[in-house]
């Protein structure tokens, strides 16, 4: 759609041209990540290249794993004419960060379930399949013990 001596889109255009969802630039519009859209005379939303362009970002950003918070903040300062590269840096570290510690508490999950799978490997060919719910138990009952030690 043209109006003027620029392009316009309809919501459901602009959603297709930005790969989201019309419920999603309803929630960006909501949360100020999108200025508001113009209208029509039947108040249908007109949406420019550039709210296109702000949607494809967000769509981006959002793979990256920042927040509509985060997103917000660092298209804040764009809009406030600062460079928001830092920020951004900034944002994927600490993302980094959560996703490093993640990542560790994992490992240790899955040492912890391959021990128990082992015990009750050991427990089926001796002929003590209940053991596996004692497994469990044994792992509770010794978190219990370790937090009791360390509080």
């Amino acid at each position: 759609m043209r109006t003027g001596d620029r392009d316009f889109y309809t919501v459901g255009r602009a959603a297709e041209e930005a790969g989201v969802t019309r419920k999603a630039i309803r929630v960006y519009e909501e949360k100020g990540l999108l200025p508001p859209a113009e209208r029509t005379e039947a108040g249908y939303r007109l949406f420019s290249g550039d709210d296109v362009s702000v949607l494809r970002f967000i769509r981006q950003a959002k793979t990256l794993g920042l927040t509509l918070s985060e997103i917000g903040d660092v298209l804040d300062l764009q809009r406030g004419g600062s460079q928001p590269c830092g920020r951004v840096v900034g944002l994927l570290d600490a993302h980094l960060t959560q996703i490093d510690r993640a990542m560790a508490e994992l490992r240790q999950l899955r040492s912890s379930l391959l021990a128990a799978r082992r015990t009750a490997d050991q427990a089926r060919r001796s002929g003590q399949d209940a053991v596996v719910c004692r497994i469990i138990e044994q792992k509770a009952s010794k978190q219990a013990v370790s937090l009791a030690h360390s509080a």
